[in-house]
């Protein structure tokens, strides 16, 4: 048939849009379907525009603390809602732009519509994609279809990708409404800024949520089932980072859950249950539910084509391939950790083993970062200390604070903590734990070095410079082993 591809991806997400790229580059004719935004949720309403609003807030605290810096403001310094969210959406903006430009770079064809796979005639392909037009709240008018696209019709692949992303999980009896519960694509966009604010959840998008508005002011509590916040987080660093919070006047309730909602015209009252068996009621003027994500595999024609699912992801083996033929999926649904730069690594497996290139390994999971860009920020690799012992691993811990170095006191940023975990028998490094300023920009050097399979005698070898953030790292591993030099 015409519309005949080598490889078509269905979704154009931080995972799509680089797994198309990487199968073009490697000579694949190749094709990407998009039903609502280039980019996907990441660039639009995720990882990118959080970032943007956050970077907002970030300034904000400078500005309200220049005295601190040896500087004086004249007047009262307020945020402007409608300037700092016109600003987030033109970041946006902006990137999704890029990709646009990348597809037609790379020769990629842009599918516009509603992907959804049938059975296709023995010998063609693993599946047809019948594309129709998107819905109509798919279509935003900031964000039309690109120039050029193609559309409505019917496409074939060797070999198809579903890489459509997640959306927010619900929980029974608290569904987001849009006014009064938002997600966070209500949080995103305020029309006005609440004046009290409940966030249900203290991931990596609740937390990040909770910092930003409680900076621009608002009396925000978070509610979290866990014990810890960030509870994927080692311990002592998620429990550094409350106190932090809370000393910024977050409210922080944990091992409590919101039993119910009560709305008002334009408030709420949230039940909250503890652990002990009481319940709270909390007023807010608009809740936001972080829970969790779930992923989008309804109305794509997986079930009828026997596709293996679970837990509303797509099963896979390490190289995303399904449990049916040619048909593959990458990023969050194709299963946890869902984060951005997992999906574009799994993207660039899936193709290149898809292609034949020599060497692909499969992806190790326990050496992917997380980050969350909370004041102050916090990062991580490998194994939290609890884990490493679970594991029945010896370990040597190291730990420097920010308090004594030198950058991170000329910065008026001494609040943070670096910690090491090490095999005591082979000194390997299996987890790196931080909290405080530029932490998520400092992960990536635990993260080579874990790739590289480095020792601590390396890392105590090689050399940082100074004054920076990043001697903390070194100091910490010294600290692992005794050595410490500065603390």
């Amino acid at each position: 048939m015409s519309n005949s591809y080598d490889v078509i991806v269905i979704g154009s997400g931080p995972g799509g849009y680089v797994c198309a790229i990487r199968a073009a580059q490697l000579g694949l004719k190749t094709a990407i379907v998009e039903r609502e935004h280039l980019g996907g949720i990441c660039l639009n309403w995720g990882c990118i525009p959080t970032k943007a609003l956050l970077r907002s807030a970030e300034v904000l605290h400078l500005a309200e603390h220049a005295d601190a810096y040896g500087l004086k403001l004249e007047g009262k310094i307020s945020p402007d809602l409608q300037a700092v969210v016109k600003r987030s959406r033109g970041v946006s903006g902006r990137l999704t732009t890029g990709v646009g430009f990348l597809m037609k770079k790379n020769k990629i064809d842009v599918i516009w519509g509603e992907a959804k796979l049938t059975k296709a005639a023995k010998g063609v392909a693993p599946a047809e994609i019948k594309v129709s037009k998107p819905g109509k709240k798919a279509m935003e008018p900031q964000n039309p279809p690109p120039k050029n696209t193609l559309g409505e019709g019917t496409y074939a692949a060797k070999h198809i990708i579903v890489a459509t992303g997640a959306r927010p999980r619900a929980l029974p009896g608290i569904e987001p409404d849009g006014k009064l519960i938002w997600t966070y694509f209500e949080a995103m966009v305020p029309p006005e800024m609440p004046k009290k604010l409940l966030v249900m959840g203290s991931g990596a998008i609740g937390i990040e949520f909770a910092s930003f508005y409680n900076a621009m002011g608002v009396d925000v509590t978070v509610v979290e089932l866990m014990p810890n916040i960030m509870p994927v987080e080692d311990s002592e660093i998620s429990g550094f980072a409350r106190k932090q919070l809370e000393k910024q006047g977050l409210k922080i309730i944990t091992e409590a859950k919101v039993s119910k909602v009560d709305k008002a015209a334009d408030s709420v009252t949230a039940h909250v249950e503890t652990k002990d068996g009481k319940t709270q009621k909390i007023e807010a003027d608009r809740l936001i539910s972080a829970v969790g994500v779930q992923g989008n595999i309804e109305n794509l024609g997986l079930e009828e084509l026997g596709v293996k699912t679970d837990r509303g992801c797509v099963v896979i083996d390490g190289y995303g391939k399904s449990s049916i033929e040619g048909i593959y999926a990458i990023g969050d649904v194709a299963g946890p950790p869902m984060l951005a730069h997992k999906a574009e690594h799994e993207g660039v497996i899936c193709v290149e083993k898809i292609a034949g290139v020599p060497g692909v390994h499969p992806l190790d999971k326990s050496m992917i970062p997380g980050c969350t860009y909370c004041h102050p920020q916090v990062a991580s690799v490998g194994l939290t200390e609890a884990k490493a012992k679970e594991a029945g691993y010896e370990i040597r811990v190291g730990r420097f604070p920010f308090v004594a170095n030198g950058k991170a006191i000329a910065l008026g940023e001494d609040q943070g903590l670096v910690k090491t975990i090490f095999d005591k028998k082979t000194g390997q490094l299996l987890g790196a734990h931080m909290v405080g300023a530029e932490v998520t920009e400092l992960i990536e050097g635990f993260v080579v070095a874990m790739n590289l399979e480095t020792t601590e005698e390396e890392l105590m070898h090689s050399v940082f410079p100074h004054p920076t953030l990043s001697e903390m790292m070194k100091e910490s591993v010294l600290d692992a082993y005794d050595r410490v030099l500065n603390a």
